[in-house]
């Protein structure tokens, strides 16, 4: 799944171990096939050795009693991660409207994310008001540039402080200035174009930001780099989530016929997979870095999984060098606890070469190719998340058996999960363990609510297509309608017969323009013992 793809209309070729690089062949040509930078991770092949603790020996022939795999040991005094003393992002800048408030969670944590002109900044407030607890992202902006609840009126300030309480008489006290009648307002900062908050509104966090930064992506804020963004809301956790995307063996699997794989030597099946040697190099309270082969990784906590390739990997020839250092790409995917059984997932894969096509592809249409590789194993992952919460996340180890290298970083992350930070998300509470129902495939997958809305360019692009559509059904009964009505031998045989082929062409193409509408911004199933 979330090997997303950097493109949806083309497709980038990585030279492998086994192959001999020629300046990257044909590096990037358009075509109508769904391909992605993630799935190039599976080109790599690294003789670096895994972790004994990390994963037991393959499988062997003689191997048939296996015993039944450790449970990892981990020191009862290792340091512990606090889930709340790190900066969290809440959506690309790009993907935000400054003329309306926008509503988002995080940790459990309701938040109203809107821009305040006066000081030429974002802010986050609670997403209640104080007055009746209304949430202030159904409000608006209001003359002045502030905050105000559509309830009864209430205003506030980008420091949270209210402003206005219109019920309130002129000449009365200045109950407004109380500060129970203030918002609380989140530490908050723009950086790699992303908006990061600090989960905490205790005034001692007021100037977080300078003792403390979200991680910092050279490539997001280097100018010979592409960094077109996208984001979706997923229906399963952020747990599942992080350790999907570090799995590159899934993808000839669960997402065949949509993304571009390397073909094996020997072909052990139709859909081409094989043995990956991938390893964890580091690992601490700070995430861990692992050798994917062509590539490096790193492990952000809690929410960066960031993979790029390794310039320090030797080269075949001169040119290769140069080409090397030349083209370099990453892979960057944000993930965001939102609540049991909900994540966001903003991703973003920079490159220093091809930067024409992101100049003149509009950006939906990337992001059609990339949320099909997100739904098409999205059931499979709400399922197998239900299934891990049945027997506990603290008991992954024991319930999963993963022998071979390829599940390296899996592993690593479940380690680092369990070793520093609890085994789960810390909730403070809110919620109860359970995880929400599972809905009818149509609203689990759909794209409308959890991507479109919150994309610029797909709900532009939506609202226009439809506006096309009911064009194309006005012209079609129009057309009919004044055939109907010229009395006959008052127009030529020849125009009476236009006017029926341009109401039916009209129809035909509302039609198909319907199932486009909704099968790339509504809802696309994946079957996967058919696609």
């Amino acid at each position: 799944m979330e090997a997303v793809s950097a493109f949806s209309v083309g497709t980038l070729h990585i030279p492998t171990a086994h192959e001999t690089p020629n300046s990257f062949r044909k590096s990037i040509f358009l075509s109508n096939q769904v391909a992605s930078p993630v799935s190039l991770v599976l080109r790599g092949a690294s003789k670096s050795k895994l972790f004994t603790a990390l994963s037991p020996p393959p499988l062997t022939e003689s191997s048939n009693n296996q015993p039944e795999e450790a449970e990892p040991e981990f020191e009862s005094h290792a340091e512990k991660f606090d889930w709340y003393s790190h900066w969290y992002p809440l959506m690309p800048i790009c993907d935000l409207d400054k003329r309306k408030p926008h509503g988002k969670r995080v940790l459990g944590i309701d938040v109203v994310v809107w821009w305040d002109r006066n000081e030429g900044v974002w802010q986050v407030h609670d997403d209640a008001c104080p007055h009746r607890l209304a949430p202030l992202s159904d409000g608006r902006i209001d003359q002045w540039g502030r905050l105000q609840c559509v309830y009864h009126g209430w205003c506030f300030n980008g420091k949270g402080e209210c402003k206005l309480i219109p019920q309130a008489p002129p000449d009365g006290p200045p109950v407004h200035t109380s500060k129970k009648a203030c918002v609380a307002a989140y530490p908050s900062t723009v950086q790699n174009d992303i908006l990061w908050f600090w989960p905490n509104t205790d005034p001692q966090y007021k100037d977080i930001i300078t003792r403390k930064r979200p991680p910092y992506i050279t490539e997001l804020d280097d100018p010979s780099y592409t960094k077109l963004m996208g984001n979706r809301d997923i229906s399963y956790g952020y747990e599942v989530l992080i350790e999907n995307l570090m799995d590159p063996a899934h993808v000839p699997y669960a997402h065949y016929g949509l993304m571009r794989t390397p073909k094996p030597k020997v072909k052990v099946d139709r859909e081409g997979g094989r043995p990956l040697e991938l390893s964890i190099e580091t690992l601490d309270i700070n995430g861990f870095t692992a050798n994917q082969g062509w590539s490096k990784s790193k492990f952000m906590p809690p929410c960066i999984f960031y993979v790029y390739t390794d310039s320090d990997q030797p080269a075949s020839s001169a040119e290769t060098q140069k080409s090397s250092a030349q083209k370099k790409f990453a892979l960057i995917f944000v993930c965001v606890p939102v609540s049991p059984g909900k994540s966001r997932l903003i991703w973003c894969f920079p490159r220093n070469f091809g930067v024409w096509i992101d100049k003149i592809v509009p950006r939906w249409i990337f992001h059609v190719g990339q949320n099909r590789i997100l739904d098409s194993d999205l059931y499979l992952l709400h399922v197998e998340e239900q299934k891990i919460v049945d027997i506990g996340p603290k008991n992954w180890h024991k319930a999963c058996f993963v022998p071979t290298k390829s599940d390296a970083l899996v592993i690593g992350y479940r380690n680092w999960l369990k070793k520093y930070a609890g085994g789960q998300v810390d909730w403070r509470g809110k919620y109860s363990g359970a995880l929400p129902p599972t809905p009818p495939r149509e609203q689990l997958m759909d794209r409308y609510w959890s991507h479109v809305v919150n994309c610029k360019s797909c709900n532009s692009l939506y609202k226009s297509l439809n506006v096309v559509e009911v064009m194309l059904q006005i012209t079609s009964v129009a057309s009919i309608g004044v055939v109907a009505i010229m009395k006959h031998g008052t127009m030529s045989v020849a125009k009476r017969n236009s006017m029926v082929v341009l109401a039916v062409l009209s129809f035909a193409l509302s039609r198909w323009l319907a199932h486009y509408i909704y099968k790339n911004f509504r809802y696309h199933d994946y079957d996967h013992a058919i696609d």
